[in-house]
């Protein structure tokens, strides 16, 4: 080669920009290297692979070569492959076959197949399998291998085996092929049956295995794997910790983190992303605020990925101004997710004027929103009773940002009229949808009948959630409380008994409690069994006595039933998830420290009062987190304003 076409290979093998790869293209033509089949296919490979933005360009210059080969065609459909728009492979490999005349290759049908599998078209599969099995290629190695995640990603089990049974010879890349298609199919024991049948298995056979089981929700085949395995690398301690949090089981997340610095593994951002989200979940924030320590010393404050599970956390651990924090000293450019995030913390707060100040912020700074912090914004205007903003964002997704509303944002939209009490706006919002309401939407309208006491438009709604999930026992458990609400006791007991003749049970309420850096949880109604538990009653007598004497307490019994003494309704709403945990870390609260808890339900009203009147009478600082929003409760006030 000479030094000439050599400067130019270099010039375009360096090249990161569409706009330099422009003008290298230009000085192509100059020295009439733009007919030279060697460099068009390099800079159609560069296009394709290394340029953002650059796909278009490059299928202009496969168009525009007058005798395009099988390696540029098949560098096209690769990038499309890899590209969020990965449909056009399909239209670029049929141009192959049909104008160009160029048979394809094994690099054609996998990077096609490839495709497929990323959009989920098995009908698409299945022609291509055809296709490559007309041409002799459905049993080479590379083909099949990619038809194994084909099949295995649309979840057709059965079709990845057969082709796995028909390979002439396999390599351990088709083994954990087959063994990933069988649990995306929900096969475990089959995924089993494969392993078991592997001779030699290398450190991603053990790896798929234990991603599979923690997808799959089977923690304690995991751990037994995990623990049997003969070499454990960063993704292997990282799946750990991801699907401990992924499956609730908190505690094991931090247990399997620790165990990972005593082994001295260097944890990467996905372990740590996995931690920090099982503090979120379970809202223990010490032991977050420690990880935050751990991330500064380590030097991971660089990682964007990073930094986002640390607003997450701190947002849903009940710090909102240390998340803001964490966002403002971000070093590296802000992602979208960033933005969403702490828009999304904000919203949890009910600081609704805060959160739409930081989406301006965020579009000023050419960062384009989507759908997810769309849903974030409304949910922020939602819970502020900000309804003509709310309106007005609505509005502008589909006007300004050309993003079609889903089904979560006409959620977020019946939710904003139903808390500010416009429940046949809400109901009319819903009947003009153009997509079919789900039992979501309803549900959601359900509540909000349920919070204003609308009893007709509830057994109304009721009877749309009936068509879609009849036996839902939340909504049985909602319209019971409308009734209640509005003294029609009959109708609770009519509810509440077919509940019992149809086995239907109630979602049982758990809190949990951070005390001391460990986590404490507490479920609805739990006996005085254990030292924990009696302790946790102990102290709820005594606030709740202290609260009648100073601060003139009296239960909200309302929804109790009707059929039972005074002082039975008011032990029934005693019993409550989160009164156990307040009192718990009551009585073993140190000066100066603030008391965080995670329900699973939405806190009922009575407990709200004794979250209000014990953040005065006890002069502590209370931060309840239930399944929609957070409450502070300081001085006797909330930062709901009693608006939730």
């Amino acid at each position: 080669m000479s030094i000439a076409l050599h400067h130019h290979n270099s010039l375009l093998t360096s090249c990161k920009t569409l706009r330099a790869l422009t003008q290298i293209h230009a000085s192509f033509i100059k020295s009439c290297l733009d007919t030279d089949s060697y460099f068009t296919g390099k800079l159609i490979l560069q296009c394709s692979i290394s340029i953002p933005g650059a796909l278009p360009y490059a299928r202009r210059l496969l168009l525009s070569y007058p005798r395009p080969d099988a390696f540029m065609f098949n560098t096209l459909v690769r990038g499309y492959s890899q590209s969020d728009n990965p449909q056009s492979s399909i239209s670029v490999f049929v141009e192959m076959m049909r104008k160009a005349r160029i048979f394809p290759d094994s690099f054609s049908f996998a990077f096609v197949i490839k495709a497929a599998a990323s959009f989920g078209s098995l009908g698409t599969g299945f022609q291509l399998h055809c296709q490559a099995l007309k041409h002799g290629l459905g049993s080479h190695m590379f083909v099949a291998t990619t038809l194994i995640g084909l099949y295995g990603e649309c979840g057709c089990v059965e079709f990845a085996r057969k082709v796995f049974d028909e390979m002439p010879k396999r390599n351990l890349v088709a083994w954990n092929a087959v063994v990933t298609a069988c649990f995306r199919g929900n096969d475990v024991a089959g995924a089993e049956e494969i392993f078991g049948e592997m001779s030699v298995r290398d450190q991603m056979s053990w790896n798929v295995m234990l991603a599979g089981y923690t997808k799959a929700g089977e923690v304690e085949s995991a751990k037994r794997l995990f623990s049997d395995m003969p070499s454990k690398d960063d993704v292997s301690w990282s799946t750990m910790i991801v699907g401990f949090a992924h499956n609730g089981s908190f505690h094991e997340a931090f247990s399997c983190f620790r165990e990972l610095l005593r082994a001295e593994m260097r944890p990467n951002e996905v372990s740590l992303s996995g931690v920090l989200s099982a503090c979120s979940q379970s809202g223990a924030f010490e032991f977050g605020k420690a990880l935050h320590g751990f991330v500064d010393k380590a030097g991971y404050s660089w990682i964007v990925s990073v930094n986002n599970a640390l607003i997450d956390m701190y947002s849903r651990c009940g710090d909102v101004s240390l998340a803001r924090l964490v966002f403002e000293s971000m070093p590296e450019k802000k992602s979208i997710v960033s933005w969403t995030s702490m828009i999304a913390g904000l919203a949890m707060y009910g600081h609704g004027e805060e959160a739409i100040r930081l989406f301006n912020e965020m579009t000023e700074s050419s960062v384009t929103p989507d759908k997810i912090s769309f849903v974030s914004l409304l949910y922020a205007c939602s819970h502020a009773g900000l309804i003509r903003e709310g309106e007005d964002y609505f509005s502008k997704m589909k006007r300004v940002y050309n993003i079609k509303p889903e089904i979560e944002h006409y959620g977020c939209m019946v939710d904003l009229y139903g808390r500010s009490g416009k429940l046949q706006k809400a109901y009319s919002f819903i009947c003009q949808m153009p997509v079919p309401p789900t039992a979501v939407v309803w549900r959601t309208l359900l509540g909000a009948c349920s919070s204003h006491g609308d009893t007709e438009l509830a057994e109304e709604v009721k009877h749309k959630l009936n068509e879609l999930d009849p036996n839902n026992p939340g909504d049985l458990v909602l319209l019971s409380n409308v009734y209640a609400t509005s003294g029609k006791w009959k109708d609770v007991a009519s509810i509440r008994k077919s509940m019992i003749v149809n086995k239907i049970k109630k979602v049982t309420g758990w809190s949990l409690v951070e005390v001391d850096k460990a986590m404490y949880k507490f479920t609805a109604g739990e006996k005085k069994k254990g030292r924990i538990i009696t302790e946790a009653h102990e102290k709820l007598k005594e606030i709740i006595l202290r609260l009648k004497d100073e601060a003139g307490y009296a239960p909200e019994v309302a929804n109790a039933l009707y059929d039972i003494e005074e002082e039975e309704k008011e032990d029934q709403v005693s019993k409550h998830s989160e009164k156990l945990a307040l009192a718990f870390a009551l009585a073993r609260f140190r000066q100066g420290a603030s008391i965080r808890i995670v329900k699973n339900l939405r806190i009922c009203r009575d407990c709200h009062a004794v979250m209000k009147l014990t953040s005065r009478v006890y002069g502590v600082e209370i931060v309840v987190r239930d399944r929609s929003r957070f409450h502070s409760f300081k001085d006797g006030s909330c930062s709901c304003r009693d608006y939730w």
